[in-house]
């Protein structure tokens, strides 16, 4: 029996993430992804109105067409997280596919909250929770388990399916984090026990891989640390205080809530995605906001909660949209005056995000950040570590698992070229048991371990 894996979306950029792996007669597709970067936009994406071969021709989303020369039965679509990269194409694909959709409970509630937006087409495929540490059957052939990991996001898992051939390991997205306040560590022993098993393929991101720095990816307990030094003065100041960072970042939230709530300010959390992921993450238990929070996503309660900010700023705490000064996003528009709230000369901002590295984003957010300094904010931006793993991490990563072969994604060619040298470094050879794809290619692993 052969095993296929067929890159779909994610290998020659970051975004717009879909793979499937063919066992046999049975197909899986892991990840339903949009490339944020083709529509200049971020968390507060709104694609809804938009059909989905305009999209793929810009390539926001990716070209599932080739699915359709791909001879078998599609048995399940695997969500890793509720990452829009991993997950903001579900509505305009998944109807293509008679198939259930599978995820974490928090994953799917995002890819549902997705599906009830959207405009253009009817999307009806079942939704089937699965929890970390838990496996379901798919096929006589495939059975699918969920392994616990660390990101970003709550509720992360690394997807592994259980074939006759062997273990296929799906690691997009993931960090090795044994700090965090709402999530336990990864599950290093069942990777341990998969590696003994024999795992035949490792599908993996190569995010931070171009990076030269030999690291592992600090906690987010450091990014805790920073924020709390940096805000403490300012909790207690007259001067305005705001705070952006990623909406998804449920973790990074409720810490700068639990920082917040030590004073006297009032927590605004403003801005559509904010509503979306805080409001679904509260409703689930994940998110604890204080008493003293509040959560506005209409353009309308956004602007009545900026208006009460502005007559005594002191008094609030603002969490904002637009960290990468998306020009539709709250804070660039703050920055420019186009609501009823103005930056006034000493009021802080702080950043709790990093450059998402392309010319676009990098334009966008150095003119907010002069927009705001001209206004005479002072802007902290390094209260943030990644929520991808390092190549100390990768390093680790597989020696745990030992797989036969490796496929890196979630990146560009320089991206998968520097895991490959890494892996190279493990033993590993290109073209003999690490294979680099591009979107539409396959590889074909004849026979098991």
């Amino acid at each position: 029996m052969s095993v296929e894996v067929i890159a779909v979306g994610g290998y020659e950029e970051v975004g717009k993430n879909m793979s499937a792996v063919k066992v046999g007669d049975d197909v899986v597709i892991f990840d339903m992804g949009i490339n944020l970067d083709r529509i200049h936009i971020h968390e507060d994406t709104d694609i809804a109105r938009m059909h989905s071969l305009d999209l793929i021709e810009r390539g926001v989303i990716p070209n599932d067409t080739l699915m359709k020369d791909v001879d078998g039965k599609v048995r399940a679509i695997v969500f890793s997280h509720g990452h829009l990269d991993h997950i903001g194409a579900v509505a305009k694909l998944a109807h293509r596919y008679d198939a259930p959709l599978i995820g974490t409970p928090y994953t799917l509630a995002l890819a549902e909250n997705s599906i009830k937006q959207e405009r253009k087409f009817e999307v009806s495929n079942p939704l089937q929770v699965l929890n970390a540490g838990e496996k379901m059957q798919l096929s006589p052939d495939i059975t699918l388990e969920f392994v616990h990991t660390t990101h970003s996001i709550p509720q992360a898992v690394h997807p592994v399916l259980h074939t006759p051939e062997g273990i296929i390991v799906y690691a997009n997205d993931f960090k090795f984090d044994n700090h965090m306040m709402l999530s336990p560590p990864p599950d290093y022993d069942r990777l341990r026990q998969l590696g003994r098993k024999g795992v035949l393929a490792l599908i993996v991101e190569t995010t931070r891989m171009t990076e030269t720095k030999q690291e592992k990816t600090y906690s987010e307990k450091v990014a805790r640390i920073v924020l709390e030094d940096i805000m403490k003065d300012m909790l207690t100041s007259k001067e305005g205080l705001l705070v952006t960072t990623f909406s998804s970042h449920i973790e990074r939230i409720q810490a700068i809530c639990n920082i917040a709530q030590k004073s006297n300010r009032k927590i605004l959390l403003l801005g559509r995605s904010m509503e979306r992921f805080g409001s679904i993450a509260e409703r689930m238990g994940l998110l604890e906001l204080p008493k003293s929070a509040s959560i506005f996503g209409s353009p309308k309660s956004v602007n009545r909660a900026l208006a009460r900010a502005e007559e005594k700023r002191s008094d609030y705490i603002l969490v904002t949209t637009g960290h990468q000064g998306e020009p539709d996003a709250l804070l660039p528009r703050i920055a420019s005056g186009k609501t009823h709230f103005n930056v006034h000369p000493g009021d802080n901002v702080v950043i709790s995000a990093p450059i998402i590295p392309n010319p676009t984003n990098a334009a966008n957010r150095n003119l907010m950040e002069r927009r705001l300094k001209g206004n005479g904010a002072r802007i902290y931006t390094n209260a943030h570590v990644s929520g991808h793993a390092g190549r100390e991490d990768h390093r680790d990563f597989i020696r745990m698992l030992q797989p036969e072969h490796i496929i890196p994604s979630h990146g560009d060619l320089e991206m998968l070229a520097a895991y490959t040298e890494m892996a190279e470094e493990e033993g590993y050879k290109m073209g003999n048991d690490i294979h680099v794809l591009r979107n539409g290619q396959a590889q074909v692993f004849n026979g098991g371990i």
